[in-house]
C-alpha cells in the first residue's frame, strides 16, 4: 500500500502487512528508512480496531455539535464527549438500568451502571459493529 500513506515529512511511504508464520508482520519502507514490526493476531486486531476508530474520528472531525442520547440508546462505537476518549464497547439494558462497558483511548475498559433514561452527551455516534 502506498497511495495516501506518508511519513511525518509528507514523503510517500509503502506499508506491507502479511502473515509471518503464526504472527502478523508490518513493514514500512520510506525515504527515512525501513521499520518492521511483528505481533500476534490479537494485537493485530487491536491495531486494526484502533486504526478504524482513528479513521472514523478523523473523517467526522467536522461533524458538528455533540448529541445527547439516553443511556439505554447507546451503541457500540459511540464516543463520549469530554477531555479523554471514551468509546462504548457494549451496552446491556436490564429494566431501568443500562450497564455500559467503556474503553479508553489507552485500551483500558470498565463497566458503569446508569439509569436507562440518563442523558449521555456524545462527541459522535458510533457506526462500528
Amino acid at each position: 500500500m502506498t497511495s495516501g500513506i506518508e511519513d511525518a515529512e509528507g514523503r510517500g511511504t509503502a506499508v506491507d502487512v502479511s502473515a509471518v508464520g503464526a504472527r502478523v508482520g508490518i513493514r514500512a519502507v520510506g525515504p527515512a528508512g525501513d521499520m518492521s514490526l511483528l505481533c500476534g493476531p490479537e494485537r493485530a486486531r487491536e491495531l486494526a480496531a484502533a486504526l478504524l476508530g482513528a479513521a472514523d474520528e478523523a473523517e467526522h472531525a467536522d461533524a458538528g455539535r455533540p448529541v445527547t442520547v439516553k443511556a439505554c440508546e447507546l451503541r457500540r462505537g459511540d464516543v463520549r464527549d469530554g477531555e479523554g476518549v471514551m468509546t462504548v464497547d457494549g451496552v446491556r439494558v436490564d429494566g431501568a438500568t443500562a450497564q455500559v462497558t467503556w474503553r479508553s483511548g489507552a485500551g483500558r475498559s470498565w463497566t458503569q451502571g446508569y439509569d436507562a433514561d440518563a442523558a449521555i452527551t456524545l462527541r459522535r455516534r458510533g457506526e462500528r459493529r
